[in-house]
């Protein structure tokens, strides 16, 4: 098993990443002095898979375990989920030291997470992510929230987990589409990051496709750490932590263009980051053997869903209302080469209009 620690002070914790961890996690969370009561929160699907395997194992070490069970799917991750969970955790007489375990993807994970954050001004979490995605990304950091109408992630805290367990066994029983998915996210750490993980993972995509153990522990584990790495420097996103915004700009606006049904988040951000490595060469900060690299190596993951019925102004008004404007200007994390990034703003609707057409025509070739 590795571990990989979140260095926040007293609000620090560790990041256990490894093999069939989810028969362990009772044992792992009474050793962590995780509180006697756990509302378990879980869609159906993951439940029915992992949920009472988790159970049984926190039943074994005493604790009480109450399941709560949410709606699947990024439609429900909103404030009329999160009330129902409150108005569940008054009824069962939910305290202060009560701890809320997410288990699932990141739409559990951010609705536990936010919910945690503002229960009684807060109670404690743990994360058990079942997705790449939320193993590699959202699972980590404290970023909690739900979406409104009118944009993605707009209500929300900042609010650590105590705990995160990652269970890469858990990966086999994904599906291929929300695996190709965490794929794209996995990429994103090596072109703002990392050089050489980047390398790794272009020698490797075969294997990891295939999801092989030791591939799959050690790019999870680097991803974890250099999320860890960039979170400690900047807790709350204020400047160096942004970095991890490369690609999610455009991503999110195309999500709330489309209602958040028609695309995964990892697919969006995909289409972000062929946007932004484009804007990133039209800005003469990339060259283009780098663009050609990148290009190459997110499309390898897998197919893209067609976004070529979707033109520019469909997501000028979502990036007008992105929550990380700044100075009414749409902020974007450029590469000026693989592994290193700059942070721009004040583009153009046209400049982004061509970027993103160049994305979309890329995907569809």
């Amino acid at each position: 098993m590795k571990v990989v620690r979140v260095s926040l002070g007293d609000r620090g914790y560790d990041i256990l990443i490894g093999g069939d961890l989810l028969g362990r996690v009772g044992s792992l969370f009474r050793s962590r002095g995780v509180g006697p009561k756990i509302f378990l929160v879980a869609n159906p699907t993951v439940y029915d898979l992992y949920g009472e395997s988790v159970r049984e194992s926190l039943t074994k070490e005493k604790f009480d375990v109450v399941h709560l069970a949410i709606p699947d799917g990024e439609p429900h991750k909103n404030l009329h989920t999160v009330e129902n969970i409150y108005t569940y955790l008054i009824a069962q007489k939910a305290d202060r030291r009560s701890t809320l375990l997410a288990l699932g993807g990141g739409v559990t994970g951010d609705v536990a997470g936010f919910v945690a954050a503002t229960f009684m001004r807060g109670v404690p979490y743990i994360q058990i992510p079942t997705t790449l995605l939320a193993q590699v990304d959202s699972s980590v950091g404290g970023k909690t929230g739900v979406n409104h109408r009118l944009g993605k992630n707009l209500i929300g805290a900042f609010h650590q987990p105590s705990l995160v367990c990652v269970d890469t066994t858990s990966l086999r029983s994904l599906p291929e589409r929300e695996y190709r998915a965490g794929l794209y996210e996995v990429i994103k750490y090596g072109l703002i990051y990392d050089r050489e993980f980047f390398r790794f993972l272009a020698r490797n995509l075969e294997g990891i496709a295939r999801r092989e153990d030791p591939l799959l522990e050690r790019m999870i584990g680097r991803c974890c750490e250099i999320k860890a790495e960039t979170i400690a420097l900047d807790e709350r996103e204020e400047n160096q932590r942004r970095i991890l915004n490369f690609g999610h700009t455009l991503g999110h606006a195309l999500e709330a263009a489309t209602g958040y049904e028609r695309y995964l988040h990892g697919e969006a951000v995909a289409y972000g980051m062929l946007a932004a490595t484009h804007l990133s060469h039209r800005h003469g900060l990339l060259d283009a053997e780098a663009l050609r690299e990148v290009s190459r190596v997110i499309l390898a993951v897998g197919p893209l869903p067609s976004a070529a019925d979707i033109a520019f102004p469909a997501l000028a008004e979502a990036l007008r209302r992105d929550k990380k404007r700044r100075d009414d200007a749409t902020v974007l994390v450029l590469l000026t080469e693989i592994g290193h990034t700059v942070i721009e703003s004040g583009f153009e609707d046209q400049l982004l209009a061509e970027v993103w057409a160049r994305a979309v025509a890329e995907v569809e070739a």
